[in-house]
């Protein structure tokens, strides 16, 4: 089983618990327009690489990450958008008793039978999914990322229904997800959910304008100035009104 894979972080911080090893995997379906990694986007880029491969390496770190109770995130682009190779992956690292973690935006989450089969058979491997959702306006999601959020809120839902820890996360973009109305609704339906164990709201930057560019992409936030400590504090007090589980 092989995955396509963009880069590999050896000692992330902020990924999950712990140390952690993070797999940034290519390809994904959403177009956000403050994304930092839009050279993840193409289907069909990265490197190839085996299950095998990417376990051999991870061998190397176990002490480290293992020592402070981290582990293996997988990030993207889109995990689940390989999902199968996931899944080799995740039982591998189980095996050698690793934490698990994917980071996704569930953007190409489905109902659909085949999809559900592999999520399933993927969700007995994962120990912590970092859930990003990155408004709660439908309309204003499509505006933002390219899609609506109907199947992402549903994604939420059914992780709370399967008893998988979640820890929420929250791009606060000023003028566009900071507003007060948008934070309560979206803590609103955070409290709906049983399997919250973290909420992180992530102050908007600019550290990947460059990458546009080096793309040929117009940057569609040009003029856009990370949010205010006050407006952080704001978003973080709403936000967390809600008892996460521990």
């Amino acid at each position: 089983m092989k995955g396509r894979i963009h880069s590999i972080e050896t000692m992330g911080t902020v990924d999950g618990p712990g140390l952690r090893y993070v797999i940034f995997t290519q390809g994904c379906l959403l177009r956000c327009k403050f994304c930092h990694n839009p050279d993840t986007w193409k289907m069909g880029q990265g490197k190839e690489m085996t299950v095998e491969q990417m376990v051999k390496d991870i061998k190397d770190y176990l002490p480290f990450f293992q020592s402070t109770n981290g582990g293996v995130t997988v990030s993207g682009g889109e995990p689940l958008l390989q999902v199968e190779f996931l899944i080799e992956l995740f039982t591998e690292l189980k095996k050698l008793g690793v934490h698990t973690t994917i980071d996704s935006s569930a953007g190409c989450f489905s109902r659909s039978p085949r999809f559900m089969k592999n999520f399933d058979r993927l969700l007995e491997v994962t120990d912590l999914v970092l859930l990003d959702l990155k408004h709660i306006d439908p309309v204003e999601h499509k505006e933002l990322t390219g899609m609506s959020n109907e199947h992402i809120i549903d994604m939420a839902k059914y992780l709370d229904e399967k008893s998988i820890p979640i820890w929420v996360r929250h791009v606060l973009i000023p003028g566009i997800s900071d507003k007060d109305e948008y934070l309560q609704r979206l803590s609103d339906f955070i409290a709906t959910l049983g399997n919250v164990e973290q909420i992180d709201v992530l102050p908007y930057h600019k550290l990947g304008v460059y990458k546009w560019e080096n793309l040929g992409l117009k940057y569609p936030l040009e003029g856009v100035e990370p949010p205010t400590e006050d407006r952080v504090k704001n978003a973080e007090d709403i936000l967390n009104r809600v008892k996460v589980v521990s």
